[in-house]
């Protein structure tokens, strides 16, 4: 039942995370935006969450809290900033809003991790997989309003969109504040020393720590940057799609990899994590080295590739969680993951910046560009990951 919740909670939060998104012709119209400073809205999230992931990582307040608190108090103020935005009355208002709502995003999506490998002992992979498997739902959310909105189905004012993400967050909070610590947590923290406040990356000096992190960096690379050019390659793979189609077949490409997460999940259960997460880097590295061919198949064959690709793309992504977790210490999981996934999200940031405005200049091309992540990937997975109990 605690996974359920956690999930769930997981799911609701991050709703925070792309509400502009749903809401962008709305936002043209009221504010008289242009596409650079759509551009800004999105960044200010991707921002704000890069600095809270190193500010909580780093500091070691993501051990020195108990993560039911830090995750409840981040979906309040989240939901405060979001539910805010409304009535920001023009642009920068509103990106320092999106800054403080990607800053409180940093207490839920990696502390939600934590919540789950404390709440999932043995079932770490299985947890975790729903977790990011709601995560990717709720990536995949903005293309289906998009494209609902552009089929003319709901006539619901912008602000009703804003504030039922801010709703559900302030749900979220409360799921967690009353779920709590497992209680192995808690009676771990009681019997340790308090962390202090500092700049910690003595996790990096645990060997397993560096290989499943590093794993996931590799992994990071391709992911987001997939996700950004699926609407590029589902309109290159159907020219004369409408755009109701394109939105919601990038809706459908992404969102079945939630469906796949949770397969992963209940494969580590009989594999391990860390072959699922050889599979997932293996499968999605063939992916990025044939797609110079396979984007030129017709659509009825393309699309499907695209779909498959999206799938093993995040298959693995719950895994590399799980092995740092299996890695470290209790009393420095936090920090431990807070940290893995500030420094991945930059990488990620980097492979966007860099790789999405070489489409039109690569096209098929592109997927060579990406297939460096799972390869690093796999060559630092290619060693067990020692489990902190056998090695303390």
């Amino acid at each position: 039942m605690a996974i359920f919740l956690i999930a769930v909670a997981e799911l609701f939060g991050t709703a925070l995370w792309f509400t502009p998104n749903a809401v962008i012709g709305a936002l043209q119209q009221e504010w008289g935006l242009v596409a650079t400073d759509l551009g800004w809205l999105t960044g200010a999230v991707q921002i704000g969450f890069l600095l809270g992931t190193l500010g909580i990582g780093l500091s070691g307040l993501a051990d020195r809290i108990d993560a039911s608190r830090l995750f409840a108090g981040a979906c309040l103020i989240g939901a405060m900033s979001n539910a805010l935005l409304p009535l920001a009355g023009g642009f920068w208002p509103a990106v320092f809003l999106r800054l403080i709502t990607g800053m409180t995003l940093a207490g839920i999506y990696p502390i939600g991790m934590k919540l789950m490998v404390g709440w999932a002992p043995g079932r770490t992979g299985l947890g975790l997989a729903w977790l990011v498997g709601m995560l990717v739902l709720g990536t995949a959310l903005p293309h289906a309003l998009h494209g609902v909105s552009e089929a003319g189905v709901s006539d619901l004012p912008w602000t009703s969109g804003v504030w039922g993400a801010s709703l559900l967050a302030l749900i979220a909070g409360l799921m967690i504040w009353r779920l709590g610590e497992a209680p192995q947590v808690a009676r771990a923290k009681r019997g340790a020393t308090p962390a202090r406040a500092s700049l910690d990356f003595s996790v990096f000096a645990i060997p397993g720590y560096r290989r499943a992190a590093g794993g996931y960096f590799g992994h990071m690379w391709e992911l987001y940057t997939l996700w950004a050019l699926l609407p590029l390659l589902l309109a290159s793979a159907l020219p004369q799609a409408s755009g109701v189609t394109l939105a919601l077949g990038s809706f459908a490409l992404i969102a079945i990899g939630g469906p796949g997460c949770w397969l992963g999940g209940w494969l580590s259960q009989r594999i391990g994590s860390r072959r699922v997460a050889m599979l997932g880097l293996a499968g999605s590295g063939t992916c990025c080295l044939v797609f110079p061919w396979a984007g030129t198949l017709p659509a009825l064959l393309a699309v499907p590739f695209l779909g498959l690709w999206s799938v093993l793309a995040v298959v693995d992504s719950a895994h590399f969680s799980a092995l740092s977790a299996q890695a470290v210490p209790t009393q420095r999981l936090g920090t431990a993951l807070t940290l893995q996934n500030a420094i991945g999200f930059g990488i990620s940031v980097m492979s966007l910046i860099m790789l999405v405005p070489m489409w039109p200049l690569l096209e098929q091309w592109i997927g060579w560009l990406l297939l460096p992540g799972p390869l690093v990937g796999l060559c630092l997975l290619r060693q067990p990951i020692l489990d902190a109990s056998t090695t303390s």
